[in-house]
């Protein structure tokens, strides 16, 4: 089975799309994909989160299962901690990844919460862990403007660090009219974080119906990601 970790730059950076439309191309590809949420914050119970999207959007061919949630809106340990419910921490998630590589999946695809060091538990433990654990390279969403580049080479450095794998980066919400930032970023992300450019996907594709969204993930992502997407040139 192979395994990906999807991290962010931060929050609302374009996560869960980019988790849909590589669930969704390797769905038409014929893999056997399952998508995991080990911690959905900020949703209450029997409510729509991140995994009812990635099924709307991927299809129902894509399996999904999520392990914690919390009612805040918070970095998981801390929404554990006031909400007092369990932590989750990485023994779960390993646990759960055997589970599901026994039932025999082609594709994991992990989707965290925020970024690379948020807090799982009061332990410390995070999602840079989970990828320690599982020996998987993680994908990075960047947010497309301002001040992105420090953000994604803060988290190249923290993973090399680590000794994890750097797959690459996705712009996960560009905008239609970019600025001066957003325009030059798409060259400047591979120089300050050593890794590629994986995609750019449009902002608002969230809101498309599932054969558009098919065809922009394809149309947005590298190969390596089971789309056609061609890096622009430097």
């Amino acid at each position: 089975m192979r395994t990906m970790i999807v991290s962010g730059t931060g929050t609302d950076v374009g996560k869960t799309v980019v988790t849909a439309a590589v669930a969704a191309l390797a769905a038409e590809a014929g893999d056997r994909v399952v998508v995991l949420k080990p911690a959905q914050t900020g949703i209450g119970p029997g409510e729509p989160g991140d995994l009812a999207e990635v099924t709307r959007l991927a299809g129902p061919h894509v399996a999904t299962r999520e392990l914690a949630r919390y009612p805040e809106p918070l970095a998981p340990a801390t929404a554990a901690r006031r909400s007092g419910l369990p932590p989750l921490r990485v023994a779960d998630i390993t646990t759960a990844v055997a589970e599901i590589e026994a039932a025999g999946a082609d594709l994991l695809v992990v989707e965290g919460a925020g970024g690379l060091l948020v807090r799982l538990n009061d332990d410390g433990e995070t999602l840079a862990d989970v990828a320690a654990a599982l020996g998987a390279p993680v994908l990075v969403v960047a947010s497309a403007g301002l001040g992105v580049l420090n953000t994604a080479a803060l988290t190249a450095e923290a993973l090399a660090g680590r000794g994890l794998t750097h797959l690459g980066q996705v712009v996960g919400a560009y905008p239609e009219e970019p600025d001066l930032a957003e325009r030059t970023n798409l060259a400047d992300l591979p120089a300050v974080t050593g890794a590629p450019l994986l995609g750019v996907l449009p902002g608002g594709l969230g809101d498309a119906d599932p054969r558009r969204f098919l065809t922009t993930a394809r149309c947005g992502l590298h190969p390596v990601l089971g789309g056609q997407w061609v890096p622009p040139l430097p």
